[in-house]
């Protein structure tokens, strides 16, 4: 796949709007049904026309862990609608263990516009200065049989899915599901760069991604680190990709400053996208775009 000129292109925007394991004591981040919602806002403000969620528990004292309880998302996807009824939902899916049970339940119950689709597996790793484990290694297992399962519910009620891709043979599969029936156009391919033991964070990097992705992928970026990120975006701008960001992926600014909000980071997509000379996409035309 070629890259060609796509100063007319429309870009999508999305924000990533909480994270998974993220201490909402710590760092910024909204959890609650009010504070998903006045999140999802102040992107769609900024000029996201996607946000991306993950739910968290809203029990006080239970840490705002990770949560597939459908009260609580549907609580939560309702209150982001309300606030913003333009915004096209995306719903995590991303979960350890054969047990799917909660993230199908969720999509079958939310029926969002998008869905997130881990589209393979990886260990998940770090390591601090001095060689040992930042955490206990972590098998983010994917397999195909469980590729297939979120498949069939998402093309049964009609969720497009985004293929998240955190290294370049999970990506290179992305077209082997083609060839096999599970995807069909329009493909939408997330580029997720950045994770320690994935594809870095490097613009270099990009022009050799898009020759390994379908004829006619939708792509995005998703830059996950500090201000390596920023380049990156800049560099997926010029070729024609899609742009994410949000306090899932990074705390901060260009500067290097930490963000007070997902709006200020999507704030500095839109700018480097008006930089490349390109159009933020509106809802409507993210729609058309993305094939919802």
């Amino acid at each position: 796949m070629t890259p060609l000129n796509f100063s007319d292109k429309k870009v999508i925007l999305s924000c990533a709007i909480t994270g998974v394991l993220t201490d909402p004591k710590v760092h910024n981040v909204p959890v609650t049904p009010t504070e998903m919602a006045q999140a999802a806002l102040d992107a769609y403000n900024a000029g996201a026309s996607v946000v991306h969620c993950h739910f968290r528990n809203q029990t006080p004292g239970k840490g705002a862990l990770p949560t597939w309880d459908l009260k609580v998302v549907a609580e939560i996807c309702h209150a982001i609608k309300e606030k913003v009824p333009q915004i096209i939902l995306n719903l995590s899916t991303g979960v350890l263990g054969a047990d799917i049970s909660g993230p199908l339940a969720c999509l079958k119950e939310i029926r969002p516009e998008i869905a997130a689709l881990n589209a393979g597996t990886l260990n998940y790793l770090k390591t601090k200065k001095d060689g040992s484990w930042a955490w206990p290694p972590i098998l983010f297992d994917n397999p195909v049989e469980k590729i297939t399962s979120y498949l069939n519910v998402m093309n049964e009620y009609k969720i497009r899915p985004e293929c998240e891709c955190f290294d370049t043979g999970i990506l290179r599969s992305v077209s082997m599901f083609k060839e096999n029936g599970l995807l069909q156009d329009p493909i939408n391919i997330s580029l997720v760069m950045g994770v320690n033991s994935g594809m870095p964070a490097k613009a270099s990097w990009l022009p050799l991604l898009i020759e390994e992705m379908p004829e006619k992928a939708q792509w995005q970026v998703i830059g996950i680190g500090q201000k390596e990120v920023w380049p990156l975006y800049r560099r997926a701008c010029e070729l024609g990709g899609h742009l994410r960001s949000g306090v899932e992926d990074t705390f901060y600014l260009p500067s290097g400053e930490k963000t007070s909000s997902n709006g200020k980071l999507i704030e500095e997509l839109a700018a480097i996208v008006k930089q490349c000379g390109r159009e933020i996409a509106s809802t409507s035309e993210a729609r058309a775009i993305y094939g919802i």
